[in-house]
């Protein structure tokens, strides 16, 4: 595997931490910043909506100034933010560290285009591999957000402000990686541009609204169902916050785990079995959820959630790579990622009200339109075109 690879791994390792540092802890920054316990988790709300603002933009920039001058830029805005998501933190901002949130979700926007850099760097056929490879530098991800929350506890005068501090220097230390190992490269030329098809013809392309809906409905749904199970095992079902922590570490192990095989398993039965295997695992997930609200069903419909997403995400992500030129790239991708972080900032927000509204049961039917219509889809599409 190019060195390339290992630094975009190695960078969106520590990039990516904010995010899992703000969902373990930022509700908790936000009940002890904000009185109102209805604005608790907006600092994490916010997050989500600024990576959904941001998908398009970040394209943008990428195809006019490059992909290089963009990351570096990106890193040096999370270093920026996450030292001012720590001044908020012992100041006492609840405001300044909102938008503190809302900028590591524009720099996730950023580091979401790692895995297109990658798969531009190998072959068509080890797309798959690599689209699977940089999914696993979120085990690290969760692995490391959460433990900065140990630097509070060891300068308890810093408090929070401590575990944003070390953030600053994980962005730091990310940009180190990626001023190394990405090569410089300048952007599109008007040749280039000239390449390129109108958009109108771009979305004419059956592939395209395959791969699009196969990462939008895995990043939707599992976003919607994920962020609604605590709030269900804890208040509805009376579980203990330990028995949904265990329950959300479990989910999350089973949404990257499968990396280790999934882009084998693409080249191996091809990009509509990969779909498809996807889709009943995640109907699986639905019957089981919905069957009983025992611990043991929580965690298996969770995990079996994991591991719906992690098939639809890669087969989505690689498939996108057949659908543009080298010219087109930027304008796709980034309309890819505003539906695919669209569907998430949906699902996110609006789950929360939605089983407290209709409950557990009633939510995950309401799942079983997007899961029919990529479904639908899929069978009108022939297999050989969706070979890997």
């Amino acid at each position: 595997m190019p060195a390339l690879i290992w630094g975009l791994m190695l960078a969106q390792a520590l990039a990516l931490s904010a995010a899992p540092l703000m969902v373990f802890a930022g509700g908790i920054i936000g009940s002890q910043l904000q009185s109102d316990p209805r604005f608790s988790t907006l600092p994490v709300a916010a997050m989500i909506i600024g990576t959904a603002l941001a998908v398009l933009p970040a394209s943008q920039l990428a195809g006019r100034f490059g992909r290089r001058p963009l990351f570096l830029t990106a890193m040096l805005f999370g270093a920026v933010a996450a030292v001012a998501a720590a001044w908020a933190v012992h100041a006492q901002s609840f405001w300044a560290f909102t938008f503190s949130a809302l900028s590591f979700g524009a720099v996730g926007a950023v580091v979401q285009q790692f895995r297109f850099v990658a798969m531009a760097a190998v072959p068509a056929a080890q797309t798959p591999l690599v689209a699977a490879r940089l999914l696993l530098a979120g085990i690290a991800s969760a692995f490391l957000g959460p433990e900065l929350t140990r630097l509070a506890t060891w300068l308890p005068e810093w408090g929070f402000a401590a575990s944003f501090s070390g953030l600053a220097v994980f962005f730091v230390l990310a940009g180190v990686v990626l001023w190394w190992f990405m090569p410089r490269q300048q952007a599109e030329s008007s040749q280039q541009h000239d390449d390129a098809r109108p958009l109108q013809e771009l979305l004419q392309q059956p592939l395209l609204w395959l791969a699009m809906l196969s990462a939008a409905c895995a990043y939707g749904v599992m976003a919607y169902i994920m962020t609604a199970t605590p709030l269900s095992m804890t208040q509805g079902m009376g579980y203990a916050l330990s028995d949904a922590k265990w329950v959300i570490q479990s989910h999350i192990a089973a949404m990257f785990l499968p990396s280790l095989i999934s882009g084998h398993l693409i080249r191996w039965a091809g990009h509509w079995w990969m779909i498809m295997t996807g889709l009943l695992v995640m109907v699986v997930c639905l019957l089981i959820a919905w069957f009983d609200q025992t611990l043991l069903h929580y965690w298996l419909g969770l995990v079996l959630l994991g591991l719906g997403w992690n098939l639809l995400f890669v087969a989505g992500t690689s498939l996108l790579s057949q659908c543009y030129r080298p010219a087109e790239a930027t304008r796709v991708q980034g309309i890819n990622d505003l539906a695919v972080f669209g569907a998430q900032a949906v699902g996110a927000l609006a789950s929360g009200a939605v089983v407290l509204l209709i409950g557990w049961q009633g939510l995950l039917l309401t799942t079983v339109p997007a899961l029919l219509l990529l479904l639908v889809v899929l069978l009108r599409m022939p297999r050989t075109s969706l070979s890997a």
